[in-house]
């Protein structure tokens, strides 16, 4: 058993959405508060508050009277999730490369320069945090709070397809893929961002492949045990 009590509630989150990200638990295992709290050596209460932020982020589902189990999608839901990424992204990237200003550019590639950096440190969790963030710092730029809402809601969705069903080796092309994207805004050419938008999109989806779980892989704590790891790395 880890005694791991020094960790606070956003160490705790952290932790847990590190082990979600990379793949490393079995769809549909269930995340039981009791035993959590023996890792961590913290009440259930604290468990119980940072599981129902993992919800809210849909990293997790939480049932009433059922407890907390890690997401459980399949490669249809993939499918149509990407669908209507297209259609809100590709208006998303036109949108913004019409109205691109300097500092809005000097964002964007400060973030691309940070995701780069967890790809050549093969973060595989922060990969796929910043992946996800660059999407939503596109939506920001609308400055329209439905359009945020609705790719928070979107790439809240699309993280754990990623975690399940796109091989670690694939972050790269991501990598590689958002910086046409930010070329072409950079540009400020909405046709071209657009289109790099909806081909990035659509090279996500065909990276995405069921794949069966490898062995021990439903036994949360290797997977927490190198959670913890890569976190404590990180904190160094």
């Amino acid at each position: 058993m880890l005694m791991t009590g020094r960790f606070d509630d956003q160490a705790i989150h952290a932790i847990l959405s590190e082990a979600l990200l990379s793949g490393r638990l079995m769809a549909g295992a269930k995340l039981g508060e009791q035993r959590l709290a023996a890792v961590f050596g913290v009440t259930r209460e604290r468990i119980r508050k940072v599981l129902l932020r993992l919800g809210h982020e849909r990293l997790i589902e939480t049932f009433p009277n059922r407890g907390a189990y890690v997401v459980n999608p399949s490669i249809e839901d993939a499918r149509e999730i990407y669908e209507a990424r297209r259609v809100v992204e590709g208006g998303i990237t036109w949108h913004v490369a019409e109205r691109l200003s300097d500092e809005q550019q000097t964002v964007l590639r400060a973030h691309f320069t940070s995701e780069r950096q967890a790809h050549q440190h093969r973060s595989r969790a922060d990969s796929v945090r910043l992946s996800g963030e660059f999407h939503i710092l596109l939506a920001r730029m609308t400055k329209n709070e439905f359009v945020i809402r609705t790719m928070q809601e979107l790439v809240a969705r699309t993280s754990m397809l990623v975690a399940f069903f796109e091989d670690s080796n694939a972050s790269e092309c991501a990598v590689d893929e958002h910086e046409e994207i930010l070329l072409a805004l950079e540009s400020r050419n909405p046709a071209a961002a657009a289109h790099a938008m909806m081909a990035h999109l659509a090279l996500i989806e065909t990276r995405l492949h069921p794949r069966a779980a490898p062995a021990g892989k439903a036994d949360l704590l290797p997977a927490l045990n190198a959670a913890i790891e890569a976190y404590e790395a990180r904190a160094k």
